[in-house]
């Protein structure tokens, strides 16, 4: 698990039950972000309006991380340990899908505050080209920042050694200076994506009891940014989740830590990366027949998958 701080005194008690748990509750929600990003690759609408690929973005960098995390989790369970250098690539990996989310939540904040305060120039402003420059910058402003972070650590003899602890993101702050750096630039993009995430909302909510203004866009543009605020606290959420875990070792038992830690992974982890197809699949009127449709699509496969030998061997018979 990315975020746990995951030592010997935390694991191997009463962990099975409640990895089976989040391990099915993690692999229903990776099948639902699947069938969203067919759902967002399939029809041109999708394709071509600015608003689905950031949300096509925000899902997959989502997708990526919910996945790696219950890997990272599950190696965690097992009790096994891995050397450094497989697991900085996993711990990498991990960063660059979760510092995207963020900064993906801003520009879609960013383009629900122009298409509400400004509507007679939100097409030429958000338009296809500028969507995707934005998109490019943000893959490339993480990837800068996992770069940043490699260099930190090229002075440091690790890379083939085994690890005395499970793979996680704090056993890979080995350099002094990767710990301050990960704090100041973890809590810098949080900081402006929340000031801006804010800034929009509040924007949106002016707007909306003006006279002029659109009052169905403007109140569902509302709604959508007042999710963003939550989802973007959900993953600000994240940063003071080890140092609660540790304060937390110090006056409890064993078990209790393992189970809350568990709870916190759910909730802290696993929600906050579910909750874009939550919101969309559920609220957006333009993609919810198109996902209905695609689920039941495979749903009725599935079905005809099973029930087909079946009818086989029955013929076999006669």
């Amino acid at each position: 698990m990315l975020y746990a701080n995951q030592s010997q005194n935390n694991i191997n008690v009463g962990l099975v039950p409640f990895s089976i748990l989040t391990t099915v509750t993690t692999c229903v929600f990776l099948y639902i972000n699947g069938i969203m990003l067919f759902t967002l690759r399939s029809k041109p609408v999708f394709r071509e309006t600015p608003s689905y690929i950031l949300l096509y973005n925000l899902l997959l960098a989502d997708t990526i991380h919910l996945a790696e995390s219950q890997v990272m989790y599950m190696l965690a369970g097992c009790g096994i340990r891995l050397t450094y250098s497989v697991c900085g690539v996993l711990v990498m990996l991990a960063t660059l899908t979760n510092d995207i989310s963020p900064l993906i939540l801003v520009v879609m904040s960013l383009e629900r505050y122009v298409a509400v305060c400004y509507p007679l120039k939100h097409s030429t402003i958000i338009t296809i080209r500028t969507t995707e420059l934005a998109v490019i910058v943000v893959w490339i402003f993480s990837s800068l920042n996992i770069l940043t972070r490699v260099l930190l650590l090229l002075n440091v003899s690790f890379a083939f050694n085994q690890m005395t602890d499970f793979c996680g993101k704090e056993n890979m702050l080995l350099n002094p200076l990767s710990d301050v750096y990960d704090k100041v630039f973890t809590y810098l993009v949080f900081l402006s994506a929340g000031v801006t995430v804010t800034f929009s909302y509040i924007a949106v909510v002016v707007a909306a009891r003006s006279v002029s203004a659109n009052k169905a866009l403007a109140r569902k543009a509302r709604n959508t940014l007042l999710l963003h605020v939550v989802q973007l606290g959900l993953s600000l959420s994240s940063t003071i989740h080890n140092p609660l875990l540790i304060a937390i070792s110090k006056v409890l038992d064993r078990i209790v830590i393992v189970r809350i830690q568990i709870v916190f992974y759910v909730f802290i982890i696993i929600f906050p990366r579910c909750l874009s197809a939550l919101i969309y699949g559920i609220r957006d009127q333009t993609i919810r027949p198109v996902l209905m449709y695609s689920l039941c699509c495979q749903w009725r496969r599935s079905a005809l998958l099973s029930v087909v030998p079946a009818k086989g061997k029955v013929r076999t018979l006669h």
